[in-house]
């Protein structure tokens, strides 16, 4: 079968706030390791009210010492806010703590805002155009420590913490593929080069001591419920969220409706239905249909579930649904990737 994992943003329902949304995290990343995820990711974003997962790392060393076998990561980290050092540091005392479950995912977005990332970063000339620089001194730093090496990541030199490369562009998977990293696509959000970026990191993949063959992650939103129509309503927390911020006005998720009918113009319904297009929505047959079309058109080797779903219940029952889809969810031919040394 092919492996999936989890994508929690730690959403912050209407109503809550970031305390109850991270006990939401632990108690959904216990469920996910108890039904066979195979991974469970947190998101960096900065001074968004409905995100819980700002300090990603910390997080993600909480999920960890809250589970015993899942693996924990960051999807992901955004590298242009940070110096390599200090996230090989952080990542190699998480891998220290929990040896052989931890992995860095990294893009090179902000997170947020050109205010709050000039707040985050102070100097923000060049930083998303040193990504390819970054990525190559970060992995350095996780290689055995030469004789005169003068700056090492301790923790983190001779530690095999698996990096991936995310993103929503061909950028990022020509990165990956030219130094022979998985590659995650953010087609949960961003699916307009989905295909394209699949392809040409395919394409031009080199083989690495890290992985053989290239590895390719799609995420998707998964919103299961026992019924379509109420699969659909739970949708509409994420289709609302997603107009606010389109509108420049991020906040907490809203609660599902019963309708989005009246409150989006057809240009706005157009573009939030082009954003969230990568979905798989409604009961467990019909959810089953879909991401058999998904996975039929893109071939992954792991899918990446997530889903802003108000109802705390409501979300675990949705992972739980997809859980016991997977069997259902084979791609009959597909051979598994033999991984390097550092990805299991």
């Amino acid at each position: 079968m092919i492996p999936f994992s989890i994508l929690d943003l730690a959403p912050i329902p209407q109503g809550s706030d970031a305390a109850q949304a991270l006990r939401n995290t632990l108690d959904l990343a216990r469920h996910a390791e108890r039904w066979g995820y195979r991974r469970y990711w947190l998101a960096e974003h900065h001074n968004m009210p409905g995100i819980a997962s700002a300090a990603t790392s910390v997080v993600i060393a909480c999920v960890a010492s809250n589970t015993s076998t899942i693996r924990v990561g960051s999807g992901g980290v955004m590298l242009p806010n940070h110096a390599p050092l200090v996230i090989a540091e952080q990542f190699g005392t998480l891998e220290s703590l929990f040896p052989g479950r931890i992995d860095l995912g990294l893009g090179r977005a902000p997170g947020t805002d050109m205010v709050t990332a000039h707040a985050l970063r102070r100097d923000l000339a060049g930083s998303a155009d040193r990504f390819p620089q970054d990525v190559i001194e970060l992995l350095a730093y996780f290689e055995p420590a030469k004789p005169g090496q003068r700056v090492r990541a301790i923790p983190g030199a001779g530690l095999e913490v698996p990096v991936w490369l995310l993103g929503s562009s061909q950028f990022s998977a020509q990165l990956a593929a030219m130094l022979g990293l998985p590659f995650a696509f953010a087609s949960h959000f961003a699916p307009d080069y989905m295909m394209d970026a699949i392809a040409l990191y395919r394409g031009q993949f080199r083989p690495s001591s890290y992985l053989e063959r290239p590895y390719v992650m799609i995420g998707v939103n998964v919103f299961a419920a026992d019924t379509d129509a109420e699969a659909r309503r739970l949708f509409t927390s994420v289709q609302q969220q997603f107009l606010n911020l389109r509108r420049g006005d991020p906040g907490q998720l809203p609660p599902p409706v019963d309708t989005m009918d009246g409150r989006w113009s057809a240009k706005e319904q157009a573009g939030v239905e082009r954003a969230l297009a990568i979905s798989a929505v409604g009961s467990r047959e019909t959810v089953r249909d879909r991401l058999l079309s998904i996975m039929r058109a893109t071939e992954p080797d792991e899918v990446m579930a997530t889903a802003l779903i108000y109802d705390h219940a409501a979300r675990v029952h949705s992972f739980e649904i997809l859980a016991d889809l997977r069997a259902d969810l084979a791609l009959p031919g597909r051979q598994p990737v033999q991984a390097g040394t550092s990805y299991p």
